[in-house]
């Protein structure tokens, strides 16, 4: 190969055939570092809202807990749809199709505006529904105010998870990490405003916390949008040529791959909010303990979760070429970083988990060192869950790469939900475990996907999966 092919690989993002294994441990880590920062600038952002909401009350906050968590539940299920227009995309980048690069995003932002609009009618009765369920009827109040708002953010949160595949598909993720971290700032900046009514803008409480997430989002909405029209480099891809036409195949490609994955991410997610309310039978202070363990291993988390994605674009980029040798190597690569960098994190849970705890806690209050005492357990299992948990997510996201979403989707259910979830149960009540009882089922059910979907990569030649 030329000096100048491999230089025009390289720019359209592309790894030459003959990439070493040094190689495709460069690439992989240099694009997961910006979709790692993005995932933890958004975490950033839930973070300072639940803190600015929290200045105003116990109300307040659990009213916007419940309307972030509903509207969480909706959108993480459409993020299937955007994660199934990576492998679509890689895929013809590998061949250097910027036509099928073009239809399966645009079609991916067709698919999320009209499930988008699905989702506003569940979202404009949320506070029937909650009254339905019991809750009380000055929170379900506030959450219908909050969602009234919030509800519409849904539109730019979806298209920003739709170019944020095309970004990462064609090498551009530094762009969406910027963008990611201005949103982030601005999301602060409005909350102050419209919360507390600063700026001689209205006290708006918690309806002000739903004004600044969908004027954050729209800003980062836009600002990709207008990047994508006129950054010279992407031009070739003509994104938006004749956006109105519909591409009926890709259209239901991409359903027909996003289906799968977003039953899968509903399947882990399920397991988690199961997994709280039986905290919530053993009492406040399990409950709380659970609480903060899980925010310190969701943080650690984001980092193979951004791994997975730069997975998936590297397997497929290599499934596109049909070249066997690359898509071996970028999936053992990933796997390989993510066991490592998991690892790490389980060594830090180890060694440290009362002073990472303690950073949640306030010694002033009477029930702090209830608390610690609860969560140290549930955080040295954590160690365990952490490995287990870095190689599902990688290991989907490799199979994902090759277009693989609908085993994954039953491996997920039959691990979480007929090994993880009895297992927790089991452990817990009847064997009187209690906590980390629940916990080892968690990590069983995790372990349980890891080792499954590992092996079907190992095995990919023998499943088919490595030919169209």
């Amino acid at each position: 190969m030329r000096q100048g092919e491999r230089n025009e690989e390289a720019v359209a993002g592309r790894a030459p055939v003959t990439e070493s294994w040094l190689g495709h441990a460069g690439a992989t880590v240099n694009l997961a570092l910006p979709l790692i920062g993005v995932q933890l600038a958004q975490v950033t952002m839930n973070v300072t809202d639940t803190v600015m909401v929290g200045w105003l009350g116990a109300a307040e906050l659990a009213a916007t807990v419940l309307a972030t968590q509903a509207f969480f539940l909706f959108f993480i299920f459409g993020s299937g749809f955007a994660h199934a227009a990576i492998p679509l995309a890689a895929g013809a980048e590998g061949r250097g199709d910027t036509r099928g690069v073009r239809r399966s995003i645009r079609m991916s932002v067709w698919v999320l505006v009209l499930y988008g609009a699905l989702t506003l009618i569940p979202l404009t009765v949320l506070e029937p529904i909650l009254l339905a369920l019991n809750q009380e009827p000055d929170t379900a109040r506030l959450a219908g105010e909050y969602m009234a708002i919030g509800q519409w953010s849904m539109f730019p949160a979806l298209t920003i998870l739709s170019l944020r595949a095309y970004l990462t598909v064609v090498n551009r993720a530094y762009l969406m990490l910027a963008v990611i971290v201005c949103g982030a700032l601005a999301n602060a900046g409005f909350n102050w405003i419209f919360i507390f009514g600063h700026l001689g803008a209205p006290a708006m409480g918690v309806a002000g916390a739903a004004v600044a997430t969908l004027l954050s989002n729209t800003l980062m909405a836009g600002l990709l949008v207008g990047y994508t029209v006129f950054a010279p480099g992407l031009r070739r891809y003509e994104l938006y040529a004749r956006a109105w036409r519909p591409d009926w195949p890709a259209f239901f490609e991409v359903v027909r791959l996003g289906l799968p994955i977003s039953a899968t991410i509903i399947a882990e997610v399920g397991l988690f909010a199961t997994s709280s309310i039986m905290m919530g039978w053993l009492g406040t202070v399990p409950l709380a303990a659970h609480g903060i363990a899980l925010q310190i291993a969701s943080i650690s988390f984001m980092i193979p979760l951004g791994l997975a994605s730069a997975a998936t674009v590297r397997v497929g980029l290599a499934f596109g070429r049909q070249d066997r040798i690359a898509l071996g190597r970028a999936g053992a690569v990933a796997v390989v970083i993510g066991g490592t960098i998991a690892f790490l994190a389980a060594t830090l849970f180890w060694t440290m988990p009362e002073r990472l705890i303690g950073l949640y806690l306030d010694g002033a209050n009477p029930n702090s060192a209830d608390v610690l005492a609860t969560a140290v357990p549930l955080l040295l299992v954590a160690a365990v869950f952490q490995l287990a948990d870095a190689m599902q997510a990688v290991g989907a996201g490799v199979l994902r790469g090759m277009k693989d979403t609908r085993v994954p989707m039953i491996i997920a259910l039959i691990s979480y939900w007929l090994v993880g979830m009895p297992v927790a149960y089991i452990l817990a009540f009847p064997l009187g475990l209690g906590g980390p009882g629940i916990w080892w089922g968690l990590a069983s059910g995790l372990a349980a996907a890891a080792v499954m979907m590992n092996w079907r990569y190992v095995r990919r030649e023998r499943y088919g999966l490595v030919g169209h």
